[in-house]
This record gives C-alpha cells, sequence and structure tokens, in this order.
C-alpha cells in the first residue's frame, strides 16, 4: 500500500485542479447555502472542505487530513475538496451545517465523520481504513 500513496496524493490534486465546483457565493439566503452544501458533500462519495487546495493547503490540520486521506488510498476518482478560503459563505455555512466549530471537514458518503483530529484517531485505530472500505472509495491495490 506503502508505494501507492505517492500516486495517490498526486492524483487527489490533479482531480482537485480539474474539479470544477460551483461557487457558493451566489446564494444569497441561509437556506440557499445550506442547500449548496448539502448539494456540495453528496458530490462525490469523499468530500473535504479545507483551508486551501490538497495541493497547496493553507493550514496544517488540512494538510495533515489531505496526508491521512492519501495514505488510506482514497480513489482521487471519487474524491472532491472545496477550498472554505474562497468562499466567506461556505466558510461560515459548513460549520453551522455540520454543527462543528473547525475546518476541515470530511464527509463519506454524504455523513459527516469528523476534523482532523477525528481523521487522526481513526487513522491511527483502524476505523477509518474500515469505514472507506466498507463505501468502497480506496484504490484497489
Amino acid at each position: 500500500m506503502c508505494s501507492i500513496i505517492p500516486s495517490v496524493l498526486e492524483a487527489l490534486t490533479t482531480v482537485h485542479r480539474q474539479h470544477n465546483a460551483f461557487s457558493f457565493k451566489a446564494f444569497a439566503r441561509d437556506d440557499e447555502v445550506m442547500a449548496g452544501i448539502a448539494k456540495a458533500v453528496k458530490e462525490k462519495p469523499v468530500v473535504l472542505f479545507m483551508k486551501g487546495t490538497p495541493e497547496m493547503p493553507q493550514c496544517g490540520f488540512s494538510r495533515a487530513s489531505v496526508q491521512i486521506l492519501g495514505m488510506q488510498g482514497v480513489d482521487p476518482a471519487k474524491f472532491a475538496a472545496f477550498n472554505v478560503l474562497e468562499d466567506q459563505e461556505l466558510r461560515q455555512g459548513i460549520k453551522k451545517f455540520s454543527d462543528w466549530p473547525t475546518i476541515p471537514q470530511l464527509y463519506v458518503d454524504g455523513e459527516f465523520v469528523g476534523g482532523c483530529d477525528i481523521l487522526m484517531s481513526m487513522h491511527q485505530d483502524g476505523s477509518l481504513a474500515k469505514l472507506l472500505a466498507e463505501k468502497k472509495v480506496v484504490v484497489e491495490a
């Protein structure tokens, strides 16, 4: 599995560059922002709301989250990332949507998994690998 980590990380960043996320700035009302976020969390099976991009994270927690997903072997074709620093409505809305105060935030199959601390804990105890395998979102070795 270690041999695929660099290629998965590279592919995650390539997919992100090709990913044309819709803008949340077009939403004027809070309920429209929430509807846009609800759509975004279901755009791909694995969705990360982060500060920066996978190829250029703007905080250590976002960087660690991308690295964890890479180590887990997440299939780049099943991954989307949204940069909350590009859109204030998204940045505030995602916190309200999840009722979670921090970013990054990971969603798998539309369900909130957690932030970086939870991802790290799940990575260490093996529960993240189990979840991602059950959801069939990892690259087959």
